[in-house]
């Protein structure tokens, strides 16, 4: 059970950091070579599409997973403080972020108006793509981690 558990918990830490890691690598820079107007366009999309059944089980599953491994594992005091500190890193640096950043960013672009300005649309475009990313970058790295912490917490389960 313990095992199970773990692996769940770290399949899960895996998927969430692919998922903010290939926003860092190839999603952004990617509509940062678009038009701005269509890049943004392109962002509200994806926004958008993003609530869904795939998605929410790795972003609002990871936390409670990693914590409930270590749960679990609490017989084995060393990989209990990994699956743990694992759940409070991305808790803080993956859903903390996206909750109180990133995701307020993506509401705020959703209610601007594109406009039909090349100039206003690059301005909007370029405040919101250098920030969103600076962020996204820090919950990439904070879901990273927790991956790697559940991975030792995993590597520690008899």
């Amino acid at each position: 059970m313990t095992k199970t558990v773990g692996l769940l918990a770290l399949i899960l830490s895996a998927l969430i950091f692919g998922f903010f890691y290939a926003w860092v690598c190839s999603t952004m820079w990617g509509l940062d070579r678009l038009d701005p107007a269509t890049a943004i366009a392109a962002m509200n999309a994806m926004n958008g599409s993003v609530r869904n059944g795939v998605f929410a089980p790795a972003f609002f599953g990871t936390a409670p997973a990693l914590l409930v491994a270590a749960i679990v594992a609490r017989h084995n005091r060393p990989a209990a403080l990994l699956f743990g500190l694992a759940a409070v890193t991305y808790a803080l640096l993956g859903v903390g972020i996206t909750a109180s950043v990133n995701a307020p960013m993506n509401a705020e672009l959703a209610r601007t108006a594109i406009p039909d300005d090349p100039a206003q649309a690059q301005q909007i475009w370029t405040a919101y793509s250098s920030r969103w990313q600076t962020w996204n970058q820090i919950r990439a790295l904070g879901s990273g981690l927790a991956f790697i912490l559940a991975a030792l917490g995993f590597a520690r389960l008899k």
